[in-house]
């Protein structure tokens, strides 16, 4: 997905649901040709307000004149003096009814009675689920808006009062109940928006949502049209068929999906980005060379987001760092392939964004009026067929699951202390023996891709002939942005988890700089007492106490690493036991330029007392990083930003016992890692993590 896109988008979306459009306000432009998913999501979520143009009241005014004209001719004109479908060999005789029987005969999905809708707990058995039979109001006012927008395009017969009827209850927020399942997306997305049409015509058989936000209430739409005064719609010839024959609902439902697909895409490679930081890794991989000579637009695009991302990191080892014998040379694929892996799908991304912006801006109906010639055309096609959505949302999905694969990879090397550069078990922050904080998460994230897996197969390969085989070929292009929503939320879960565990990545890293920072004085002190080494200033001497000294610094660094997985009281031991071969040889090539006939004795007692006082340290540095963790200052810029995001904005701390379990003396109410996820989630789903991840984004708009 090109970077100036998603920008864009997300900066009219923000305006689109920010102080400029007050209550009063007329608000977006209906023209038939100047919808953005943006303006499609500010609509349906935030009921951002919308009008129509006059040119598009002028143009709908004059299709209804070629329909009545060809009428007065005798001319058959489908869905108005003939059958529908399959049966569009009968011709109607009487049509002053036709058109509100289709529409009554189409609503024919299935949804939750009143009754249980009102009494979940009824006497009875228990529901099997608690799954909603019916689609969120969000994907009935993207419809709602996305059919006023091809019908205002003047290429239906539709009057202006029928669109204007629509508009109306978007504007009082009267939103039909449409139920979730039913549509083939073939001739459109009929029995869906057919319950669409009932609404504004006042019919008792149709429910709709109405009230203020927090305090919705189901009337039926009879009720819902009195109480806020508006006159119910008696249909004209074609307009039934006009308002069913679209793909709306589809389309609209596709648009809401790809806005968040696009975001957490965005979201992907500053998780990325931050994982490169918390497994220690090269910001070399995205160095631009690769993507200029294989010049992939995808790889090139999240090449130089992650690479800038990283940008100020104290974590990322620098390209010309000498790593010693038995150091991973190159970053495992998770993050050393990342821009390769993430590039198709962005670009797969851009192209299902464009056939989404297309099919907005569309007519989608049969058959079309023509008034571009004087008298005008009635002309029979198939611009219902939503294939294009079915597309998107196929391309969609597969991405997703693409995406959550990454990161799932990522986040259980980061669980894992063989594979993440010294970070602890289950990324424990306290003793590997006492807890496995993040080990359920571990499994938490296997089953969220698995599901992803599972999600990413096709819907669109499931076609079954319908409607007395009329509609042998139909999309499915509604199924499939139905399971796109579902595997958004999954990809949400996982990149919840796995940001959760970055977070918790970063605090150990930056705990484990304290410590070192501590430590290493503290060993060097002990090794100049062991060797008795004297102050003199002898150039060739310090040279190689220098060099005695990195060596024993580099192995130490190493053994920390490799021992991360014990109990503190053993790990010291450990470590400095595995030192002494060092000492010993220093000792023996005279290296330290001194000598001592009991060293050997002196170097075992010297082994335990600095364990001793390494733990010691350890504890120190562990309980003063708990007292004020904050990692920012060894972080790029990106994995900064989201850092603070988490620990301040969202209250979400650095995991361990001590917060984990109520406290006595606090009375600190405990904390469970579930809900730490859900806060995160939760942020991810209504938008609010995306804003500090789009002014990541921002900066590297600005760089280039």
């Amino acid at each position: 997905m090109a970077l100036h896109t998603v920008l864009s988008q997300w900066q009219s979306f923000i305006k689109q649901i920010g102080t400029e459009f007050k209550e009063d306000s007329a608000g977006v432009a209906i023209d038939g040709k100047s919808l953005d998913l943006s303006i499609v999501v500010a609509v349906a979520r935030h009921g951002t307000p919308v009008h129509l143009t006059d040119e598009a009241l002028r143009i709908m005014q004059h299709s209804i004149s070629v329909i009545q004209r060809a009428l007065e001719q005798g001319k058959v004109v489908y869905g108005v003096n003939t059958g529908f479908g399959g049966s569009a060999d009968t011709r109607i005789l009487e049509m002053d009814n036709i058109q509100s029987t289709i529409v009554q005969e189409l609503q024919c999905g299935i949804l939750n009675m009143p009754a249980v809708l009102n009494d979940l707990y009824s006497p009875g058995p228990l529901p099997l689920s608690h799954e909603s039979t019916c689609m969120p109001e969000s994907w009935v006012r993207a419809a709602m808006l996305l059919r006023v927008n091809s019908l205002a395009c003047g290429f239906s017969g539709v009057r202006p009062v029928l669109v204007r009827s629509i508009l109306h209850l978007l504007k009082k927020d009267i939103i039909p109940q449409v139920p979730l399942r039913g549509s083939i997306s073939a001739s459109g997305d009929l029995m869906p928006l057919s319950y669409i049409a009932g609404a504004i015509q006042g019919s008792p058989n149709v429910r709709v949502w109405t009230g203020v936000r927090g305090q919705r209430v189901t009337v039926t739409a009879d009720v819902a049209l009195r109480d806020a005064s508006l006159p119910p719609v008696v249909l004209h010839p074609k307009e039934g068929l006009a308002i069913v024959n679209g793909t709306a609902v589809s389309t609209g439902v596709a648009a809401m999906a790809m806005q968040d697909a696009n975001c957490l895409a965005v979201l992907s490679q500053v998780l990325t980005s931050m994982t490169v930081e918390a497994l220690l890794g090269s910001r070399e991989s995205f160095d631009p060379l690769f993507a200029q000579v294989r010049p992939h637009l995808g790889q090139i695009e999240a090449a130089r987001n992650i690479y800038s991302f990283l940008a100020g990191s104290r974590l990322v080892k620098s390209a010309d760092i000498e790593l010693n014998e038995g150091l991973l040379y190159q970053d495992r694929y998770s993050i050393r392939t990342a821009s390769q892996w993430i590039g198709p799908v962005l670009e797969d991304f851009q192209l299902a964004y464009q056939q989404i912006l297309t099919e907005c801006n569309s007519v989608t109906d049969n058959p079309l009026v023509d008034t571009r010639e004087l008298i005008g055309r009635v002309l029979n096609g198939g611009n219902f067929q939503a294939r294009a959505i079915t597309s998107a949302m196929e391309k969609t999905r597969q991405g997703i699951q693409t995406i959550g694969q990454m990161l799932f990879t990522q986040c259980t090397e980061l669980m894992n202390p063989r594979l993440s550069q010294g970070l602890p078990p289950n990324l424990a922050a306290d003793n590997p023996s006492s807890s496995w904080l993040l080990k359920p998460l571990d499994i938490l994230t296997a089953a969220l891709q698995s599901e992803l897996g599972f999600l990413s197969s096709s819907a669109g390969s499931h076609v079954q002939p319908a409607e007395m085989g009329n509609q042998a070929l139909n999309s499915l292009a509604l199924i499939s942005a139905r399971y796109t929503h579902t595997a958004l939320e999954v990809l949400s879960q996982l990149a919840a988890a796995h940001l959760l565990s970055l977070c918790q990545a970063l605090d150990l890293r930056a705990l484990h700089q304290s410590f070192l920072q501590a430590f290493e004085p503290l060993l060097k002190n002990a090794i100049i007492e062991l060797f008795n080494i004297p102050n003199q200033n002898n150039k060739e001497r310090e040279d190689n106490q220098d060099l005695f000294w990195n060596a024993i610094w580099v192995k130490t660094k190493k053994l920390l690493n490799e021992t991360v997985s014990m109990e503190s009281k053993i790990r010291f031991q450990v470590i400095f036991k595995a030192l002494q071969p060092l000492l010993l040889d220093a000792y023996s090539t005279g290296s330290a330029a001194f000598s001592s006939q009991d060293f050997v004795l002196k170097l075992q007692d010297w082994t335990q007392v600095n364990a001793g006082k390494a733990m010691e340290c350890y504890v120190i540095s562990r309980e003063t990083y708990f007292e004020n963790p904050d990692a920012s200052p060894l972080l790029g810029v990106a994995a900064s930003h989201m850092y603070k995001f988490v620990r301040q904005t969202l209250g979400v701390p650095f995991l361990r016992r001590e917060i984990m379990f109520v406290s006595e003396k606090t009375g600190r109410k405990r904390v469970t890692v579930g809900e730490c996820v859900s806060i995160i989630y939760a942020s991810i789903r209504d938008g609010r993590l995306f804003t500090p991840v789009m002014e990541c984004l921002s900066r590297v708009h600005m760089e280039s």
